[in-house]
C-alpha cells in the first residue's frame, strides 16, 4: 500500500539566526513559535546572543563567527538581521552553501551590491525574501488601495522622526556608520509610494544635515528625500535619528489626489515620547478617508469616512507573518522575481537621495 507524500508531515527547515537586535530577537522569536521552523544556531559578535538565548528559554548553539557557525549547523536558511554593512558578504555566503535568506532590508548597503545578493540567489536557486514588514500589515495595504482610488497625480507626505535615546541612540549610530536615516528608513515608505502611484519613478532631490559630532563626518542624521513620478505624482519622506530631533509631528503619513485624501491617524503611536518605539512605528490605528467631490453650493457631498482599525497586529506578529511568508516562498517555490526586484528599485532611489544630498544636486533616474 503506497502513502501520498502529501499526507507526510513536512520537515522544518532549520534556519540559522544572525544578529540578534530588535529585528533579529523578533524574528527568533517567530522561528520558536512556528510550525515549520527550527533555530539551529544564533550568531552575534557581541552579547546579545546569550540574551536572546535566554530569552527563548536556552539551549541553542551560539557562535560569535558567522562563517563558523555555517559550516558547523549546516542550515537550510539563514536570516540575516546584522548592520547593513554585513548585508552583502553575509547572504552571498549562505547561498554558496546552498541556503535560502531571509533579509532585513536593505539588501546591501550600495546599489551594485544587492544586485549581487540577487544574482547569487538566482544562481544558487534559493529564495531571497527582504523585510518589508509594511506589505504584510493590513492597514497599510488598505491604506495603499485606498490611495490608489484617489484619482491622478497623488502628493503623499510621509515621515518618521525619531528622538533616541539609550540603546536606540547606540543602534542609530551604529547604523549611521554605513548608511543615512532616509537610506535605511526611506526604502520602506519609497516602496509604499511606488505601491500606490505604479509609475516609475524619474526625478529625486534631497536634503540633509549633520546635527551631531557622534557619526561619520561623511554622514547625516537629518534628512528629506522629494520624488517625481513619470505619470505627475510627487512624494516626499523625512527622516532623522537622534537626542536632538523634535517629537512635534514626527509621524506624518497622508496621501492626496484630485478625489480626496486618506491619511493615517495614530493618536497613540504618534504621541510625544513614542518616535523611537519600534513597536509604535507601523501603526495606524485609523484611516480617515476625505472625499473631494463638491455639490452646486461648493459644499461637500460627504463626510469625511474612518476607517478603524481594530485588533492590528503588533510587531511581532507581523515578523511572524513575514516568516510564514517566508516559509511559503520556500515551500510553494513562489516566484520572488519582482519582489526582489522592488527591493533593488526601492535602494536605488533611495541611494539616488543620499547622492542628491550629499552634491546638492537633482539626480534623474
Amino acid at each position: 500500500m503506497s502513502i501520498s507524500t502529501d499526507s507526510l508531515p513536512q520537515q522544518s527547515l532549520r534556519v540559522l539566526v544572525v544578529g540578534c537586535g530588535n529585528m533579529g530577537a523578533s524574528h527568533a522569536i517567530a522561528y520558536q513559535q512556528l510550525d515549520g521552523f527550527e533555530i539551529c544556531g544564533i550568531v552575534s559578535t557581541g552579547k546579545s546572543k546569550e540574551v536572546l538565548n535566554e530569552r527563548l528559554g536556552g539551549g541553542y548553539a551560539l557562535f560569535s563567527d558567522y562563517e563558523t557557525a555555517l559550516n558547523e549547523t549546516q542550515p537550510d536558511a539563514v536570516c540575516i538581521s546584522t548592520y547593513p554593512d554585513t548585508h552583502e558578504a553575509f547572504a552571498i555566503m549562505a547561498f554558496e552553501k546552498g541556503c535560502h535568506v531571509f533579509i532585513e532590508k536593505p539588501v546591501a548597503d550600495t546599489v551594485v551590491g544587492a544586485k549581487r545578493v540577487l544574482e547569487a540567489a538566482r544562481k544558487a536557486n534559493k529564495k531571497l525574501v527582504v523585510g518589508y514588514i509594511l506589505r504584510h500589515h493590513p492597514s497599510w495595504e488598505k491604506f495603499v488601495e485606498v490611495a490608489q482610488s484617489l484619482g491622478k497625480p497623488l502628493v503623499m507626505r510621509m515621515n518618521l522622526n525619531q528622538q533616541s535615546h539609550g540603546t536606540m541612540w547606540t543602534v542609530h549610530r551604529n547604523l549611521m556608520k554605513s548608511l543615512s536615516p532616509i537610506v535605511d528608513c526611506g526604502v520602506h515608505y519609497i516602496d509604499v509610494m511606488c505601491q500606490m502611484t505604479r509609475s516609475k519613478p524619474v526625478q529625486v532631490n534631497a536634503i540633509g544635515a549633520r546635527l551631531t559630532n557622534d557619526i561619520p563626518a561623511d554622514n547625516y542624521n537629518y534628512g528629506q528625500l522629494q520624488i517625481r513620478f513619470d505619470d505627475g505624482s510627487v512624494g516626499w519622506y523625512e527622516a532623522g535619528w537622534g537626542p536632538m530631533m523634535s517629537e512635534t509631528a514626527f509621524f506624518v503619513k497622508d496621501v492626496i489626489g484630485p478625489d480626496g485624501c486618506v491619511s493615517i491617524v495614530a493618536k497613540n503611536a504618534g504621541a510625544t515620547g513614542k518616535s523611537d518605539n519600534v513597536d509604535s512605528h507601523t501603526k495606524t490605528e485609523s484611516l480617515r478617508v476625505h472625499r473631494a467631490r463638491l455639490n452646486q453650493d461648493d459644499q461637500f457631498v460627504e463626510a469625511d469616512t474612518w476607517i478603524d482599525m481594530q485588533d492590528e497586529p503588533d510587531h511581532q506578529e507581523l515578523c511572524n507573518r513575514e516568516q510564514r511568508y517566508f516559509l511559503k516562498a520556500i515551500r510553494e517555490n513562489l516566484d520572488l522575481t519582482d519582489h526582489m526586484q522592488d527591493a533593488v528599485n526601492s535602494l536605488q532611489i533611495a541611494f539616488a537621495c543620499d547622492e542628491s544630498v550629499r552634491t546638492g544636486q537633482p539626480v534623474m533616474l
